[in-house]
């Protein structure tokens, strides 16, 4: 019966993956968002980066809160010391690409990191990728063109969290994308998640190329897209946290730390033309 019930299971998550379609007109696309895709990676400066990481995860968490957005935490890979070398989650309502398209980029901290015995400040950094999600699949997946490894999920210094193979990795051949899922106990679920995130990073690689092909002037505003772009610095010792693209700070981080985002949004949307 268990057989039976997997089959099932991985018969339907094949419906969705029939010859890959790809859409190009990604202003339509955007009108279409039901959910985003928040992935925040640990960047300069190992352990702390991914503490700061689990900072910024829980702003987004409490700020989804307030805003009454769904969230589900697709895929977590926990550091040492309780941080996240990365995390990946779902955020969903009507209102949440516009409101968190802006967080895409390089988020720079500098503070005394708790393992830092001198009391000197370091600078770390943590990547964020927003990925949309429409509402309606537009995005469809030859199943052949996947590679499926399953493994047993880890949790803080390595050390396997569950006996079963429930952790899963995709690999998407033509284009060599790599995601992995292993938040849940169930495979089937975490291959769900798995291709949840693959999908939204196929569609979010297409973007940046049709964002290739855009005019000079477009090229020139400021937008989400840019993942590389170091777009906001977290002064702790001096409680201020400013945003490099508007030029403008705002101190009580620790309000802002603790969901209270809007401000920051708000000016954003005043200052940065939309796409």
């Amino acid at each position: 019966m268990e057989k039976e019930k997997i089959k099932k299971e991985d018969r339907e998550v094949s419906k969705k993956l029939s010859s890959t379609e790809l859409v190009s007109n990604f202003e339509e696309i955007e009108s279409k968002i039901g959910s985003i895709i928040v992935e925040i990676r640990a960047g300069v400066g190992g352990e702390e980066a991914a503490l700061f990481s689990k900072d910024l995860f829980k702003m987004y968490s409490k700020y989804a809160v307030l805003k009454n957005w769904k969230q589900k935490i697709l895929d977590s890979n926990p550091s040492e010391l309780g941080g996240f070398k990365q995390i990946v989650l779902e955020l969903k309502n009507g209102d949440v690409f516009p409101k968190m398209k802006y967080e895409a980029g390089v988020h720079r901290v500098q503070r005394i990191p708790v393992t830092e015995k001198s009391g000197r400040i370091h600078t770390s950094t943590v990547t964020v990728a927003v990925l949309p999600r429409p509402k309606k699949a537009i995005i469809k997946i030859n199943p052949n063109d996947l590679k499926m490894d399953f493994y047993k999920a880890s949790g803080p210094g390595g050390q396997y969290v569950n006996k079963r193979m429930t952790a899963v990795r995709i690999t998407h051949l033509p284009t060599g994308i790599v995601v992995t899922s292993q938040a849940e106990r169930n495979q089937h679920q975490n291959k769900e998640n798995a291709i949840s995130i693959l999908e939204a990073k196929i569609l979010e690689r297409e973007r940046l190329k049709k964002e290739q092909e855009v005019s000079t002037k477009r090229k020139s505003q400021i937008g989400w897209a840019k993942r590389a772009e170091k777009i906001r610095t977290y002064n702790l010792p001096q409680n201020r946290i400013t945003d490099h693209r508007i030029k403008k700070s705002w101190h009580e981080i620790d309000k802002i730390m603790d969901g209270r985002l809007d401000p920051i949004i708000k000016s954003l949307e005043k200052k940065l033309t939309s796409f």
